[in-house]
């Protein structure tokens, strides 16, 4: 690593635009690590922020151009004359070509962050037949996206750079991972809907296929039991990194990126921001919820029945588990006990419960979309709040997050399918 750090502090803007399109043209080279470096010279004032992402982007870019004519022009051909020998004939490699051209480009964006899978889909999307201006958007975007992302995470770690990449890149890579296997699985939904509609119903015992009314039940049912998979699944990862006390870096290098990009003079306006997961602002918001409920509502009863139960059951939940887990907080928290956030998961769940039943009802695109916006703003920056702060750590507030997760999906499941039961008993 050594010749690359001595290459970069030589010849800066040239190195990194020479070893970003060899990378990705498939040569074997430590991106990120170069990357972050990179980040760390700007930090140190020898190179210019936007000038590194211009000479990195604009490498990479011609390195994801000139792997995508491989595999346009030696690809198809190969695959042809000797594709039947490796069970990939021209069939198979029309199927393949339909479905990428289809849903391959959404990938692209994704792949820049998972080592080995960004160095083969220019030469794959070329041997699809993918249309290079569809697979230049992506790509070239995705492209700009990933060195934009390292190279600003090396100049925010600073100082702390040799002691925090490797834990970054890590991070990144599983990020990259989980958003690829999201992806696909709803592509599997899309295609199999249907069929995964139907045993799901079964599996919940609800025998509403003659009621198209219901259909949108179903729907709902199905979305929320995925979510709550996968909330349970990142439930399942945190356990065991709790057990085996593995948080202390995340909190660390988590806690420092935060007060990075804050800045140290931030105090009073992250106050103001903690207070959106405090009881002065959860409270109203519950009442609001309330009055929309018996405005709007369709089941009124049951839909605020849930919804305190949502409320009032989230807070005895996070006060159990905080005791069952028994960490303590951070020096000068004011909880003995913070593992999970209790303001980050009752964020989550009463807000992201609010939100659901204003989708649920209707109201346009626009305005559904900006509800989700909204929420998931409001809880990043709960979070955010109590780490800068010092009152939470990283961990708690991520654990927080997937309790919070899996309390919402489960009482969006308990509220469709009481109403899907009470709409069957007046049927």
């Amino acid at each position: 690593m050594s010749f690359f750090t001595h290459m970069l502090e030589q010849y800066g803007y040239g190195v990194l635009f020479l070893a970003l399109m060899l990378e990705l043209i498939a040569v074997p080279l430590p991106g990120e690590f170069i990357m972050t470096y990179a980040g760390l010279i700007v930090y140190q004032g020898q190179l210019n922020w936007l000038l590194s992402i211009v000479a990195a982007g604009s490498g990479a870019c011609i390195g994801k151009t000139v792997s995508y004519w491989i595999g346009y022009r030696l690809g198809q051909p190969f695959f042809e004359k000797y594709g039947s020998r490796i069970h990939f004939g021209p069939d198979k490699l029309d199927n393949v070509s339909h479905w990428y051209q289809r849903y391959g480009n959404k990938l692209l964006l994704i792949a820049f962050f998972i080592p080995g899978v960004r160095h083969i889909t220019g030469i794959f999307s070329g041997v699809t037949g993918l249309p290079f201006r569809k697979y230049a958007v992506y790509a070239y975007t995705g492209a700009v996206i990933w060195v934009s992302i390292f190279i600003s995470l090396g100049r925010l770690l600073g100082p702390k750079w040799e002691k925090y990449h490797h834990t970054v890149n890590r991070y990144m890579i599983i990020i990259g991972v989980l958003s690829a296997l999201i992806y696909l699985c709803v592509y599997v939904f899309r295609k199999k809907k249907d069929k995964l509609r139907v045993l799901m119903v079964r599996a919940l015992n609800i025998a509403l296929l003659r009621y198209n009314s219901m259909r949108r039940v179903r729907f709902i049912i199905f979305i929320a039991f995925a979510f709550f998979v996968i909330f349970a699944s990142l439930l399942i990862g945190l356990i065991q990194d709790f057990l085996a006390h593995e948080f202390v870096l995340f909190d660390e290098v988590a806690a420092y990126i935060v007060h990075q990009i804050i800045g140290p003079n931030e105090s009073e306006s992250m106050n103001r921001a903690a207070l959106l997961g405090s009881n002065a602002i959860i409270v109203p918001v519950l009442l609001l919820t309330g009055l929309w409920i018996a405005f709007k509502g369709k089941d009124r009863r049951l839909e605020w029945s849930i919804f305190v139960w949502a409320a009032v059951g989230g807070e005895g939940l996070s006060q159990a588990l905080r005791y069952v887990f028994h960490r303590p907080g951070p020096a000068g928290s004011s909880s003995v006990f913070t593992f999970p956030s209790e303001q980050a998961m009752l964020s989550f769940a009463i807000y992201g419960f609010a939100a659901y039943l204003a989708l649920r009802h209707g109201g346009k695109f626009p305005i559904r979309a900006g509800v989700v916006i909204v929420v998931f703003a409001v809880c990043l920056i709960v979070g955010i709040s109590q780490v800068y702060l010092g009152v939470e750590y990283p961990s708690d507030v991520s654990a927080g997050y997937v309790f919070g997760g899996i309390w919402l999906t489960m009482n969006v499941i308990l509220l469709e399918v009481l109403r899907a039961a009470r709409h069957v008993t007046t049927e």
